[in-house]
């Protein structure tokens, strides 16, 4: 079942430490996966479609006067309304097609719950990034074609990432790109007229915003949720299978995590601090789900201590799926959750519940103390297995009597029917999970072995000698916590490296166009000195030396020698090159910074149809946007300048370069236009 390309012979490198990035799969396949996403796109559109139309009829409804004309357009409005809680229905029946994202092992087991990719549209960053290289670098963009066509091939290749971990690494090399990106061409001071657009991935609904945060939060939320669905495949009927899921899941609460304390300003549901508190929520229970599954794999034997220990287990895993579905049912997750996922919690807190109180049972009803065993070990155990006793019962007093014991144990089978007959009750009310034939035998196995236990030991007297079973502590050997992402192992090579160091050549630094200095050098005596690591400064300049007789400054940017590249270029080779030309005339290149303007800050506006007010409209005040900014500052991410090499992928393109006569310009390589480049489709057909 792999729906990733092969990847091809490796390219030959322009040079060493370049490196490409892997290829997404192909968005034709037809796997399970990819029409579950073609679907969810095809939703998108008749959502947005149908989003569209409300919003039109309310405006009309808003401005009109004709009584005879409010009415239809009351009554076009109720039909629109109905479409899209239809589509949203649809929509959510996608959300929980949890089937196509299992392990293709046959287990008897419950399913896990992925998150689906969000979709979004084609941007096209050529004419942008062009006009700014040219304007503020004052570099010609013909140079840089090869590299803005890698971007959106790493971009469209995004949109179609494998289900294993090189399709995360895919996906974290466009997020760590988006970085420098941002640094180089996104100036804080302005917008550059991109407009990204992002489907929620919950409701489907659009979200358009021209600012580069909604691209990096989107991409993190794909992240996690691609972590999500390795999760659900790996195979849970084997040791290791259970471990990676425990660990993919860990790393998706982690990513999401990430997403919900950087990025606080997100306009999407999906994406808002609330859905992903619930979604984390979600990650972390399904991966405690997964340790239980991981003790019960090699079998649960009839003995004391280990009945236990997995009762406490279960109590754990029905314990956090109770928090879940209470945080689920809670305004305003409760209106976009999938009412399904908010069912299929409680079934599996009753369910585990009952599972904790069935085990515990069978280690009284089946265990009685015998001489020269270790009692105070079973006493201790016992009395830590409840938050209190029953009233009139001791630890020891209730091993040693076996009608105490047998009665004690009945009480947590009768607990366990109960909640078993509600967890099946709860399955059998959602539609949704009436469909899933595996958790519908599930639960009714569980349930049939509890009540074929209790009636095994039931007696008519039963009824009058009523005990109440006390609540089990939860404990866990593993407990689960959230896997921050660490970015910086993954060494991603600036793209835009050409246009010089980082730290200098910035969008929020502003130069003078390249000036050429010609001066020789008088016996030797260039007369400056150079400073600084790449790019090297002049320093010391002698006033009435050939070179500030030309034009240099102090403090000026040397960035080419020659013709020769020098922005990458240390002190030590600078200076070798220039005296490399002994007394001939020498044509130095130079930058320098300007003053950074003050500058109003442009507010950011997004639009987002027919979404509320909190999320359609983001007016930053100016006080905040200063804020933010230097939060931004500070908090930059060291990965985001990490010039390490990575290994070599496959080089995807879409471009075909035409040399121009006349030009001295670098080697650069003739591209073939990619077949799924060619594929111009307003939504992914992953």
């Amino acid at each position: 079942m792999t729906d990733a390309l092969l990847p091809a012979a490796p390219r030959p490198l322009e040079k060493e430490g370049d490196g490409y990035f892997r290829k997404g799969c192909n968005p034709l396949a037809q796997t399970g996966r990819s029409k579950l996403q073609n679907q969810r796109a095809a939703l998108n559109q008749q959502i947005l479609k149908a989003v569209r139309m409300r919003t039109g009829a309310e405006n009309l409804l808003k401005v009109a006067t004709n009584q005879k004309v409010r009415e239809q357009v009351r009554l076009e409005l109720s039909f629109v309304n109905s479409d899209l809680q239809m589509l949203k229905e649809e929509l959510e029946g996608l959300n929980i097609s949890v089937g196509v994202y299992q392990s293709a092992e046959e287990a008897f087991t419950i399913p896990l719950i992925p998150l689906g990719l969000k979709e979004t549209k084609d941007v096209d960053f050529s004419v942008v990034l062009k006009d700014f290289i040219l304007e503020h670098y004052s570099e010609d963009t013909y140079l840089y074609e090869d590299e803005i066509a890698d971007l959106m091939d790493l971009r469209q290749s995004c949109r179609t990432p494998s289900r294993d971990e090189a399709g995360v690494e895919l996906l974290t090399t466009y997020f760590l790109q988006l970085g420098f990106v941002e640094s180089r061409f996104f100036p804080p001071t302005r917008q550059m007229g991109l407009l990204f657009t992002w489907y929620d991935s919950l409701t489907g609904v659009p979200v358009s915003q021209q600012n580069l945060l909604l691209e990096k939060a989107s991409v993190l939320f794909n992240i996690g949720a691609l972590y999500t669905q390795i999760g659900t495949r790996c195979n849970r009927q084997a040791q290791a299978g259970l471990e990676s899921a425990v660990d993919a899941f860990q790393r998706a609460a982690g990513v999401l995590n990430y997403l919900k304390e950087t990025f606080t300003h997100t306009p999407s549901y999906d994406m808002s601090p609330a859905m992903l508190s619930v979604l984390i929520r979600m990650m972390l229970a399904q991966a405690q789900e997964s340790v239980f599954e991981k003790i019960c794999l090699p079998g649960i034997q009839n003995e004391f201590f280990t009945l236990v220990k997995v009762a406490q287990e279960a109590a754990k895993v029905g314990e956090v799926y109770q928090q879940l579905h209470a945080a689920m049912s809670q305004a305003p997750v409760k209106e976009n959750i999938p009412y399904s996922w908010a069912s299929l919690a409680c079934v599996k807190a009753h369910h585990y519940a009952a599972l904790a109180h069935y085990f515990t049972a069978t280690l009284l009803v089946d265990h009685q103390l015998k001489p020269g065993e270790d009692e105070d070990h079973q006493e201790k155990c016992l009395s830590q297995l409840y938050d209190h006793m029953p009233e009139g019962l001791a630890p020891l007093a209730t091993l040693k009597n076996e009608p105490q014991r047998r009665q004690l144990g009945k009480s947590h089978l009768r607990r366990a029917v109960a909640h078993h007959e509600e967890s099946v009750r709860e399955a059998s009310l959602c539609k949704k999970l009436r469909n899933i034939e595996v958790l519908q035998a599930v639960l009714f196995a569980a349930h049939e072995r509890s009540r074929l236990k209790y009636a095994q030991h039931q007696v008519d007297d039963d009824l009058l000698n009523l005990i109440d079973a006390p609540n089990i502590v939860s404990k866990t050997e593993q407990e689960v916590e959230i896997t921050l992402p660490q970015f910086s192992k993954l060494a991603v090579t600036d793209f835009f490296q050409k246009l010089g160091p980082l730290s200098v050549f910035s969008a929020n630094k502003r130069w003078t166009p390249p000036r050429s200095i010609r001066f020789t050098a008088d016996e030797g005596d260039l007369g400056f000195t150079l400073r600084g690591n790449a790019p090297v400064q002049v320093h010391c300049l002698d006033p009435h030396c050939s070179a500030a007789l030309a034009g240099a400054k102090e403090g000026d940017y040397i960035v080419s020698i020659q013709g020769v590249d020098c922005k990458w270029l240390t002190v030590s080779e600078v200076m070798k090159l220039l005296k490399n030309f002994g007394e001939d005339e020498i044509e130095m290149k130079v930058v320098s910074l300007l003053d950074s303007t003050s500058s109003m800050h442009n507010k950011c506006a997004t639009y987002s149809v027919g979404m509320q007010k909190t999320y359609s409209m983001i007016c930053l005040a100016i006080e905040d946007d200063d804020k933010t900014y230097k939060t931004k500052k500070i908090t930059k991410k060291l990965s985001f300048l990490s010039w390490g090499t990575s290994k070599n992928r496959q080089k995807s393109a879409s471009t075909l370069c035409l040399p121009s006569v006349g030009v001295s310009r670098p080697q650069i390589k003739k591209k073939l236009p990619s077949p799924f480049s060619l594929l111009n489709s307003e939504s992914s057909l992953y």
